[in-house]
């Protein structure tokens, strides 16, 4: 079948407020007792790595709106910015997460009480006019091609990076969705998870230079991303790409423990569709400054027209 090389149609904030079952908490009357502020311009924000061009331009229009604010901004993988504030101490304004679970489940309620969407996403395959057999490469084939002893993928930490399990739970979800009428399956996941392993990164947007180098050819990586640095995908069908709020429990039936907010801890995560969230812990220097920001961030002709222009 030919390829396919499409847009995805974005999923908008109001469609995951009206089907999904998270659970919403109010910004409002948050109390933040104990906190000492540096700067009241200052805003330090913890985010996912596949939120680095977002927030930058979601920074320059809250500067307008704010003259003077100094915007600090750390991306690493959600989990890894959960543990900064729970294994290292260290404090932030925000906490922009890939995956809301990871606010639910390392930082409610010892340290945040809020966990709120802003965005949706879902996971492609990206690659470029130089992977090899991007000639041949479509939606029915993809992992036949990634498969192939001459071609090399790359996929972020599970243990570091939604994008990282949210990859496993995709290739569980494919081996199912693509199994044939004598039940067999065309590939097992272990085929995926022994093969490349020295091209996994800590968070998603490390694999870019692994794909701009040539080192790899294909990377699972979020929609977004792909639009953003103008990058060629295989859009995969709803029932495997974690982007359709509707078919949650399908997406449920994919899960995998990953190493927990302490040293020794594990947590098992689950399959849901792609939701960003963000918290405002409770160790903020600067709470009133953030709350701004959170307004502007859920603001629909603020931050989600930028996020909307963004894909996603």
């Amino acid at each position: 079948m030919k390829k396919q090389i499409r847009k995805l149609p974005l999923l908008t904030l109001r469609r995951l407020l009206l089907s999904s079952k998270l659970l919403l908490l109010p910004l409002l009357g948050i109390s933040f007792s104990g906190c000492s502020q540096k700067s009241d311009k200052q805003l330090v924000i913890f985010h996912a790595g596949s939120l680095a061009l977002p927030m930058k331009a979601l920074a320059d229009s809250f500067t307008v709106m704010y003259p003077g604010t100094e915007f600090l901004m750390e991306a690493a993988g959600s989990v890894d910015c959960a543990r900064k504030i729970t294994e290292l101490g260290r404090s932030c304004d925000i906490m922009a997460s890939a995956d809301y679970t990871v606010i639910d489940q390392l930082l409610i309620p010892e340290y945040a009480s809020v966990n709120q969407p802003f965005a949706m996403n879902s996971i492609v395959i990206a690659y470029t006019e130089k992977s090899r057999k991007s000639d041949d490469i479509t939606s029915e084939n993809w992992y036949r091609i990634l498969l192939s002893p001459d071609v090399f993928y790359g996929r972020s930490d599970p243990n570091a990076d939604p994008c990282g399990y949210r990859t496993i739970f995709t290739l569980q979800l494919a081996e199912r969705y693509y199994m044939g009428a004598d039940g067999k399956a065309p590939f097992q996941l272990r085929d995926f998870t022994e093969k490349d392993n020295r091209f996994i990164r800590p968070k998603e947007v490390d694999l870019l230079a692994l794909l701009g180098s040539q080192a790899i050819d294909y990377m699972f990586i979020y929609k977004s991303i792909a639009l953003q640095h103008g990058l060629l995908f295989i859009a995969l069908p709803r029932e495997i790409n974690l982007g359709d709020s509707t078919i949650a429990e399908l997406y449920a039936t994919a899960q995998l423990k990953i190493r927990g907010s302490k040293p020794g801890d594990s947590v098992l995560v689950k399959g849901t569709p792609i939701t960003y969230s963000f918290t405002i812990p409770h160790n903020a220097l600067n709470p009133e400054l953030a709350k701004k920001f959170a307004d502007f961030l859920t603001d629909p002709n603020g931050g989600q027209k930028i996020l909307r222009s963004m894909g996603q």
